[in-house]
């Protein structure tokens, strides 16, 4: 028996403390006995999905005995029906079982599975291997598959097939990088229901590029270099922060820090202490999905990764290990997710919790009283790191002293490779001889849940601009700020505007700051363009909710995912152009902020072999939430840093 299979054992047990805490092992086993008695999972049905189905929000906040149950997407792999189940755990009964019908519907994320059965399937087909020998590859065993969620992109005879499409890559010694190796210009289109081979796409051939790109060996990377001395991070006594189970708090935050097999970490009932009370600011804090949508026009047009619905973030977050992944005074949370058959994996170490130093808070120097003080920021981060394929991803929330909040992706990882066929090409980067990395955008969708002193909140558009030269502005050097209230869901579907300094101001429509405006906190974007495909595109229907920086919704507890539910093979408008197409009220209304980011990448040589970590996110800042700066209690780092 594994470590995990005997921690899962451990776990099995063990009930949850609060209703939102994530599930457990026990509830995932008891789960399945249910579906499995109810007759919903005869083989080879297997699961495509499987998590906490939250409780509405009502019922938490107003305390209510909560019913725990559990969601899971169901597929039988001979026959492709798929079902999206519930089950309760307190009536121990499956209490939904809805038939999910493509290509309408769309496709069941792919499962582990379905990586497997590609690989046997590709391999064995002769018409790949044919096309493998035409490029002097005679030697199939080293040749990598990479199945590739397939789109809608028709024919009509396709889109209604759940498929992937398959690209290689060489592999010809154990600890090579195949990523440096693609074989370009045939790909193998794979049903994975009818377990073949259906089309092989043969357009061109390249030469594999034969450069290494394994960047562990010394002879890509050369000597280690011998200048870097230790940095210790110590808290001799301890941590600031307190950990019971789920329940986090620092300083004067509180959340409740969960896990899901596709969105990975999330955040809940996020507040602050101000005034002798615990004011509420979210109520749910995710990252529900994100789409990888490449710019290359040609070959590998179909090429677009919606790395959370397709994929399932969460199923494959790393392991993280202390001095390698995190440093200084850490405590870890486990995560249990399932494998395809709904037995519970335990996630050593999935989440890791620590405070760092952030440099400077306040600091001022006064020429007139002679006071010179300093103090220094500090603030609580809550991560995890997941592999998906290539690329691998660090989602990073930080908590600061001042009440500031900030979400922040790290990409790293190696870059998705094609053959390059050698000068300028406008879609694709060499990289190394041979070697090209496409052009491609990562943006990401937050929900964030908000509960800005309450459930009444409203949303004003925030730009500053200049005014014209004019009786009342006779020197040109006036500047004005200008709020535009966002009353309805059609209306509130908007983009960035760095011209203009545009921020999103969440504010309450009950509570008053001591100078009687409303208290807020305000959503600051990062300058970076949405979905840059045409507007009649394939990826820009499925990706609907990339092609605005911001949207809001009146909450609603099934409005879960901004590209919808099922997203693989989705033909399009599923999520938040479905969600805002009632048109409701958002003034005082109970509210959900959606915010898209993320960066063009237009790869760089010093991306190859593997890049450096590359960052992009948004920051959530206090906006009269407090009535003066809230920090002026902390302490100085030491005597000398208060001097008056």
């Amino acid at each position: 028996m594994t470590d995990t299979a005997v921690r899962a054992g451990a776990a099995a047990g063990a009930l949850p403390a609060h209703p939102l805490d994530p599930a457990t092992a026990g509830e995932y086993l008891a789960g399945r006995q249910i579906m499995a008695a109810a007759g919903l999972l005869a083989e080879p049905v297997r699961f495509a999905y499987y998590g906490l189905e939250e409780p509405p929000k009502d019922e938490v906040l107003g305390a209510k005995a909560t019913d725990r149950r559990l969601r899971a997407f169901l597929i039988n792999l001979d026959t492709g029906e798929s079902t999206d189940a519930v089950v309760s755990l307190g009536q121990r009964r499956v209490i939904g079982a809805r038939r999910v019908d493509p290509p309408a519907d769309g496709q069941l994320p792919i499962t582990d599975t379905d990586f497997a059965t590609v690989d046997e399937i590709v391999h064995a087909d002769p018409g790949w291997r044919a096309a493998m020998a035409r490029r002097g590859l005679a030697d199939v065993s080293v040749i990598r598959t990479c199945p590739i969620t397939a789109g809608a992109f028709g024919p009509a005879g396709d889109d209604r097939r759940r498929m992937v499409r398959v690209l290689a890559f060489v592999q010809a010694r154990e600890h090579d990088l195949a990523w440096a190796h693609p074989v370009d210009g045939v790909a193998a289109y794979v049903d994975l229901i009818e377990k073949k081979v259906f089309k092989i796409v043969d357009e061109f051939e390249l030469p594999v590029p034969a450069e290494s790109g394994d960047y562990d060996d010394p002879a890509v990377r050369g000597p280690y270099r011998g200048t870097l001395r230790p940095i210790e991070i110590t808290q001799p006594e301890g941590p600031s922060f307190t950990l019971e189970g789920n329940l986090l708090r620092w300083q004067d935050w509180s959340m409740r820090v969960g896990f899901d097999a596709r969105e990975g970490l999330t955040l809940h009932q996020i507040s602050l202490r101000s005034g002798g009370r615990e004011r509420p600011v979210i109520y749910r804090a995710s990252v529900p999905e994100m789409v990888v949508p490449y710019g290359d026009p040609r070959f590998r047009y179909w090429q677009t990764y919606f790395d959370t619905g397709e994929y399932l973030v969460g199923k494959w977050a790393n392991s993280l290990e202390l001095g390698c992944d995190c440093l200084g005074e850490i405590r870890y949370l486990d995560a249990t997710v399932t494998d395809d058959s709904g037995h519970p994996r335990v996630i050593p170490n999935a989440i890791c919790v620590h405070e760092e130093d952030f440099g400077i808070l306040w600091k001022h120097t006064d020429i007139f009283n002679g006071s010179a003080q300093s103090r220094r920021q500090r603030r609580l981060v809550v991560s995890f790191f997941t592999t998906v394929g290539n690329y691998d991803y660090g989602f990073y929330w930080y908590f600061y002293l001042d009440g500031t909040i900030e979400c922040e992706i790290k990409m790293t990882g190696v870059v998705f490779t094609a053959a390059h066929p050698g000068g300028d090409d406008p879609h694709s980067a060499e990289i190394a001889p041979g070697l090209g990395a496409p052009v491609h955008q990562h943006l990401f969708s937050a929900r964030l849940d908000m509960t800005v002193d309450g459930l009444a909140n409203a949303v004003e558009e925030v730009d500053f601009t200049g005014l014209p030269i004019g009786p009342d502005n006779p020197y040109g050097n006036a500047i004005v700020q200008r709020a535009t209230r966002l009353t309805r869901e059609s209306q509130a579907a908007r983009r960035a505007d760095a011209s203009r300094g545009r921020t999103w101001r969440v504010i309450s429509t009950e509570h008053t700051n001591r100078f009687g405006r409303p208290v807020g906190f305000t959503l600051c974007p990062e300058a970076a363009p949405p979905l840059l495909a045409d507007p009649a595109a394939p990826v820009s229907a499925r990706a609907g909710f990339a092609a605005s920086h911001l949207w809001v919704t009146r909450y609603d507890p099934a409005q879960r995912y901004p590209a919808g539910d099922f997203v693989n093979q989705h033909p399009g408008g599923a999520g938040l152009p479905a969600f805002v197409a009632g048109d409701r009220n958002l003034d005082g209304a109970d509210i959900v902020l959606w915010h898209t980011f993320g960066p063009v990448h237009f790869p760089r040589p010093e991306d190859w072999p593997v890049m450096p970590v590359t960052r992009c996110g948004f920051t959530l800042r206090p906006a009269g939430f407090f009535d003066r700066n809230p920090t002026l209690d902390v302490p100085p780092p030491s005597p000398r840093c208060r001097h008056a």
